[in-house]
């Protein structure tokens, strides 16, 4: 029943989704004579976390049960109280835990005294599910840099876009749809200038239930964005980042410095270019520890160029444009070498009716 009951547990980690970062999604379930007596998940950034809400759900006394819970608790303060400190004062016998917290003000500590206070530790549990539950933060707590998803939509023949630029739509709603899940689930998404210049994106994230904006991050070497663009005049809780080098008109840095919400980030160039590899440790230093890439072809090959990306996510539409001058998804140069190109690991396939979605790692580590 190990697996049961923390699969239990993970699902329930999965409803902190877009409110915890960059914290890790959580999941505990108390279980007791065979039972479920309580349940819990880390809710949001900074609030108690999931042994905590799951002690205060319970419908009986806790002494003596057993608490799944889908990382290692914590043994330090932080926001809030150690819960390995918890689970002691409150006499849990067992604590079965998925997967170490790799934050080195943990990583093992909590186990440790767990132990020694005699309480029995089973570790390893659905260990890979969890380390996919929470492949963002631990990207995260262990290089300081956002977890780099691309984001791709094309035809069946590779095209973005027709010859004259439309583009709208490529794929279905149901897919669209799934975007705003997945900006949901993010701190940041990124874009590049021409597709703010051609498109004029909100980059918000639109769900039923409403949604959490991720702070929306353009990249603009020499600050061709217009002025009236939606991304600099929008209604968001989050900033809106323009990253760009200093062949930028110094007046229009002030202007958009100005702009409420929006601010400008004169990045190192490399290749004439914002040097990604900068923007993306100072987007770390910020506490970002996610990007959505939805850029054009050569913000795309950029950021695979710069071995930044951790994970594509394909949507592939059963259309045929062709035209060798349809934008492709991934533009730029490309490599001169097949020995040079990305090779993909832990292929997963899902459909949006008639759509495709391709999901993968550019890492076999990641998977």
């Amino acid at each position: 029943m190990d697996n049961v009951y923390m699969k239990r547990a993970l699902d329930l980690s999965l409803n902190g989704i877009g409110k915890t970062s960059p914290n890790p999604l959580v999941g505990a379930v108390i279980v007791k004579d065979g039972k479920i007596i309580g349940e819990g998940y880390h809710e949001y950034y900074g609030g108690p976390h999931a042994e905590v809400n799951a002690i205060k759900s319970a419908k009986e006394d806790v002494e003596g049960a057993t608490i799944y819970v889908t990382l290692e608790p914590c043994s330090h303060y932080g926001k809030t109280p150690p819960c390995v400190d918890l689970l002691v004062s409150k006499k849990i016998s067992k604590v079965v835990i998925s997967m170490i917290d790799p934050n080195p003000k943990v990583a093992g500590k909590g186990i440790e005294i767990l132990r020694k206070n005699g309480i029995e530790v089973v570790i390893g549990i659905l260990e890979k599910e969890a380390r996919k539950v929470n492949e963002i933060f631990l990207k995260y707590i262990r290089d300081k840099k956002p977890f780099c998803i691309l984001k791709t939509a094309m035809t069946i023949d590779g095209k973005i876009a027709t010859k004259t630029g439309e583009s709208m739509w490529i794929t279905n709603e149901k897919s669209r749809s799934y975007v705003h899940e997945l900006r949901n689930q993010v701190s940041g998404i990124m874009v590049g200038v021409n597709t703010i210049i051609s498109d004029n994106p909100s980059l918000t994230t639109r769900l039923e239930h409403g949604g959490i904006d991720a702070t929306r991050i353009i990249v603009d070497s020499s600050l061709r964005i217009p002025l009236k663009s939606k991304v600099l005049n929008i209604n968001s809780p989050k900033n809106t980042i323009i990253a760009t080098t200093k062949n930028a008109d110094s007046k229009k840095i002030e202007k958009l410095k100005n702009i409420e919400g929006v601010e400008v980030v004169v990045a190192p160039m490399k290749e004439y270019r914002v040097d990604l590899k900068y923007l993306f440790d100072y987007l770390g230093q910020k506490c970002i520890d996610s990007v959505l890439v939805e850029g054009g072809s050569t913000l795309n090959f950029s950021v695979v160029k710069e071995c930044l990306v951790d994970k594509v996510i394909t949507f592939l539409a059963p259309k045929i444009i062709g035209g060798k001058d349809a934008k492709t998804s991934i533009g730029g140069d490309g490599f001169e070498r097949l020995t040079d190109a990305v090779i993909l690991h832990d292929i997963q396939i899902s459909n949006f009716d008639e759509d495709i979605m391709i999901e993968a790692y550019t890492r076999e580590e990641m998977s």
